[in-house]
C-alpha cells in the first residue's frame, strides 16, 4: 500500500526541497501566502485586522499566538521579523537549517511588500554551488518577500547560517515601507545583505534573479576563465564544487576580477552584528 503524504505537508504542497543539497534548484519552492511552518507541514495562516499574533492558523477561530503558546514557543511579538530574498523563504530549507542544529522547526511564514528593494544575484558562488539571491536598493522597485517571525534560538541558528557572505540589516519602514498582508504597515523587519555585492555582467546595472541552469549557463558564457574552473555546464559546475570545497572562494574571486561585482554599502551602512558562524552557507 502506497502512503500518501498528508494535505499540508511540505512534500505534498511541494515546498520540501531543500537548496543546501539540491543547489540547481535553489532557491526552493517558495512560501505563496502566509503559513506556519510546523514540522513537516505548512498550515493556513488567515490574516485578519491587528497584529500577527491574532491571526487565525488552521481553523477559524485559533489564533497563531494561542497555538504557539500550547507549544510552549515564544508569541509573535517576542518574535523578530526577518524577510528572505532566496532559500529563506523556502519551507524546506527553512526546516533543514533549524532541525539539523536541533531546534524546533515552527516558524509564522508571510509574504510581505516592500517598496525601495529590488533582489539581484549575489556576487559570490555558494559552498554548496548556487550563486544566491541578494537585494539592493531600488526605490521604484516593489518587492514581495516572504518574512519570517524567528524566536531568539532561531534568528541565532539562521544568524549563523548566513554570517560567512552576508550581513543581517535593520529594514525600517519610514524608509523602505512594508504592508503585511491584512494591509497593515509592519514597522521593522530584517533582511540578509551581500558583503560582496550585487552580480553586474555590465558593471553597471544588476543583474536580473533567474533559475540556476540559466544563470550558471549565462556565467560560463561570459567567462573562458571560469569555464575553465566550474564548465563546461551548470551540473559540472556543482559537481566541482563538491570535488573541491576552494573552487567557490576562487569562483569568487573571479566575479570581482571581472568587475561583475557592485558594492552594496548604503544596505551594509544598516547591518547589525552577529557571531561568527561554526557551519556557514
Amino acid at each position: 500500500m502506497v502512503t500518501r503524504p498528508r494535505p499540508r505537508s511540505l512534500e505534498a504542497l511541494g515546498l520540501d526541497a531543500i537548496a543546501a543539497q539540491q543547489p540547481l534548484g535553489y532557491p526552493g519552492g517558495q512560501v505563496p501566502e502566509p503559513g506556519l511552518l510546523h514540522r513537516d507541514e505548512l498550515l493556513p495562516l488567515r490574516p485578519l485586522p491587528g497584529p500577527v499574533g491574532r491571526w487565525h492558523v488552521d481553523t477559524p477561530g485559533r489564533r497563531l499566538d494561542d497555538m504557539l503558546a500550547e507549544l510552549e514557543l515564544a508569541p509573535v511579538a517576542e518574535r523578530v521579523p526577518v524577510m528572505a530574498v532566496g532559500s529563506n523563504g523556502s519551507p524546506g530549507q527553512v526546516r533543514h537549517k533549524l532541525t539539523s542544529v536541533g531546534l524546533t522547526a515552527t516558524v509564522p511564514m508571510v509574504p510581505v511588500r516592500v517598496t525601495g528593494i529590488a533582489v539581484g544575484v549575489s556576487a559570490h558562488v555558494s559552498v554548496h554551488g548556487y550563486v544566491s539571491a541578494s537585494p539592493y536598493p531600488d526605490g521604484s522597485r516593489e518587492s514581495t518577500l516572504v518574512t519570517s517571525w524567528l524566536d531568539a534560538d532561531q534568528l541565532s541558528a539562521i544568524d549563523a547560517s548566513e554570517a560567512l557572505n552576508f550581513r543581517r540589516i535593520k529594514v525600517a519602514c519610514d524608509r523602505f515601507p512594508l504592508r503585511l498582508p491584512n494591509g497593515a504597515r509592519l514597522p521593522v523587519a530584517y533582511l540578509y545583505a551581500n558583503i560582496h555585492g550585487v552580480l553586474s555582467l555590465d558593471g553597471r546595472s544588476p543583474h536580473p534573479t533567474t533559475d540556476q541552469h540559466t544563470l550558471l549557463s549565462e556565467l560560463l558564457a561570459a567567462s573562458p576563465r571560469l569555464r575553465e574552473l566550474l564548465g563546461p555546464d551548470p551540473r559540472s559546475w556543482v559537481e566541482r564544487v563538491s570535488a573541491d570545497p576552494t573552487t567557490p572562494a576562487e569562483a569568487t574571486r573571479l566575479f570581482k576580477a571581472h568587475g561583475w561585482a557592485l558594492p552594496q554599502p548604503e544596505l551594509l551602512s544598516h547591518q547589525i552584528p552577529f557571531a561568527k558562524p561554526a557551519d556557514p552557507r
